[in-house]
């Protein structure tokens, strides 16, 4: 059992030791990750400097919207951090490959997952640096609730990654916009710049249906009265762990579909 444990960690460290090569050699892949978290800063952080003179509301919360924005990032990024990286192994046709080795499907899913940590972190900490640079606003004044929000982002990132390339995957690079479309669709109502209570009544049940909800609530309550809601965050741990399970056993299932009618040798097409 030991050398079975200490294979498998073997051949995810393999997997982490690719994806930071190919990460570290390309320095266009390091500057995209930068790139959409830092432009989307700058854009927010004039549009809050403008609404702190006019609104009180906003005064009472410097950087409201530029933290907001920061931890949509968390969630944009760490979603394409786990579809895009599967997509690379798909547009090199390199997915047979890897599956001919010992590889195991939940390996990959550990160092998709892992790896996306990585590229999120770079991505957002980048931002964040420059917020502090550009705005005199530290999002890590913020203390560990922001550990608490990045963590429940980053898990629903993961859950919907996983889901859209278990789709990919089954019908092809033709639905790779998927990996775009679908983290923007929860954004009108993950209530990222607004309460969900601005939603309509029928609107509202769907929000609350996302940990992201929970988690950009419980972010406007820590920054305009200082106060950190449990609640919302265990309502957001339990969603996380009902998507990421679900998320998880789609991709197996999906992958064992693939694998026994011979999709991952095409799965390039």
């Amino acid at each position: 059992m030991p050398d079975a444990i200490a294979a498998s960690l073997n051949r995810i460290l393999a997997m982490l030791i690719r994806y930071t090569f190919l990460l570290r050699n390309s320095w266009p892949r390091v500057i995209e990750l930068a790139y959409w978290p830092t432009m989307q800063m700058i854009l927010w952080g004039f549009i809050n400097r403008f609404l702190v003179q006019q609104s009180a509301w906003l005064a009472q919360a410097a950087g409201l919207f530029i933290s907001a924005v920061l931890l949509w990032d968390v969630l944009f990024r760490g979603q394409l951090g786990v579809s895009i990286v599967f997509f690379e192994e798909m547009y090199s046709r390199n997915l047979g490959h890897l599956f001919v080795s010992p590889l195991r499907p939940w390996e990959l899913i550990v160092s998709l997952l892992t790896i996306s940590l990585i590229r999120t972190v770079i991505g957002v900490g980048a931002a964040a640096l420059l917020a502090i640079v550009f705005y005199q606003y530290s999002i890590f004044d913020m203390g560990l609730p922001l550990l608490a929000f990045f963590s429940n982002l980053l898990v629903m990132s993961w859950a919907i990654g996983l889901m859209v390339i278990a789709i990919v995957l089954r019908y092809g690079l033709g639905a790779e916009g998927l990996a775009w479309a679908v983290i923007f669709a929860v954004a009108p109502v993950s209530g990222i710049y607004y309460p969900v209570s601005t939603l309509p009544d029928w609107l509202q049940p769907v929000a609350w249906s996302l940990p992201s909800s929970h988690v950009f609530e419980g972010m406007r309550q820590v920054l305009i009265d200082g106060h950190f809601d449990w609640a919302l965050f265990r309502h957001a741990v339990a969603l996380n762990a009902v998507y990421l399970v679900l998320g998880i056993a789609t991709f197996l299932r999906v992958f064992h579909i693939a694998r026994r009618k011979g999709l991952l040798l095409n799965a390039g097409d």
